[in-house]
């Protein structure tokens, strides 16, 4: 039975299915691909991933990062997994509300990244901020479960106009 996506985005009040939140190595075809039938939820180990709108799998970092095992992969038989594509288009994005900017020294999120994606910048008076490489950032989403103040956003980083140079590294970012 197909899905219609219009449908469902007016039947939740004009609210679109969260594509942000798909397993890694996804695209936007899970919903046409995916047979929901749980296995890759069963198969992962960190509990990441959960049923979501629908009955489709869906990520969760509250509780844990990715580890890219791969076991989702594994676990389907169909056509959802692409292994040559990027496992999340999203980098780790520092909200305003970290504590940090309220003068509280907080570095879990840096403790949490394994690819050292987060550093803390240390300033003459002030508490060290955190700076995301979003070149080395992953997107596992580990320094968002452990973040205290719920300060980490996951974006995409919009591609820098054809011949320019952006001012922020990695281009500009759009929340998901």
């Amino acid at each position: 039975m197909a899905v219609s996506l219009a449908r469902r985005a007016f039947l939740r009040g004009g609210k679109p299915l969260a594509s942000e939140h798909r397993p890694p190595w996804t695209s936007s075809n899970l919903v046409d691909t995916c047979v929901r039938c749980d296995g890759c939820i069963d198969a992962c180990p960190e509990g990441i991933l959960q049923k979501g709108d629908g009955g489709f799998p869906r990520i969760s970092f509250e509780h844990d990062g990715c580890t890219f095992c791969q076991e989702c992969v594994w676990a389907c038989d169909e056509p959802v997994f692409d292994l040559a594509r990027e496992a999340f288009q999203w980098r780790a994005g520092i909200r305003d509300n970290c504590l940090t900017k309220a003068g509280i020294h907080c570095q879990s999120c840096q403790d949490a990244c394994e690819p050292e994606a987060i550093v803390f910048r240390y300033s003459l008076g002030c508490v060290p901020r955190p700076d995301v490489d979003t070149d080395s950032c992953t997107g596992c989403g580990a320094c968002v479960a452990v973040c205290p103040q719920d300060a980490i956003a996951l974006v995409v980083p919009e591609p820098e106009p054809v011949g320019e140079k952006s001012p922020i590294k990695g281009g500009g970012v759009t929340n998901v």
